[in-house]
């Protein structure tokens, strides 16, 4: 006698789920967009007028430096930033897209804890296979 094991079909999140998620989603990208805003007038000023002085004289060295340093932090923070923001858009397109996988981990199919999402809501793997996934950058 045969036994048949139904395969059970992980279920889609709820509209009210979808819609927790779609906002905070929204919420985080004005935010970023905001971030990257100040960044730009900070790109934007020039070295003499960034302190206020606008005499034409140039600055000490070591103000020099300093600006320099400032300007290449200020675009690391920038950069990150522009990578957070391709993530939380990628996650807006698969929410908009399909929202019956929304919520599903792109390795092993499991649903990704509604905590990891509410951290995390462009979370594109579970905890588990996150943690895998980091396991083996560390070793290889």
């Amino acid at each position: 006698m045969a036994t048949t094991t139904a395969v059970k079909k992980p279920k889609a999140m709820t509209k009210k789920n979808l819609d927790h998620f779609e906002k905070r989603l929204l919420e985080e990208r004005k935010r970023v967009l905001k971030e990257l805003g100040h960044y730009d007038e900070a790109f934007g000023s020039t070295q003499q007028g960034a302190d206020g002085n606008l005499s034409a004289y140039s600055f000490h060295m070591a103000d020099q430096g300093t600006d320099a340093m400032e300007r290449e932090k200020a675009f690391l923070f920038a950069s990150q930033e522009g990578r957070f923001l391709w993530h939380l858009d990628e996650a807006l397109r698969r929410l908009y897209r399909s929202p019956e996988t929304f919520g599903k981990c792109h390795n092993c199919g499991n649903e990704i804890a509604y905590e990891r999402l509410d951290a995390l809501p462009h979370a594109r793997f579970c905890i588990d296979c996150k943690q895998r996934e980091e396991d083996a950058k560390r070793q290889g």
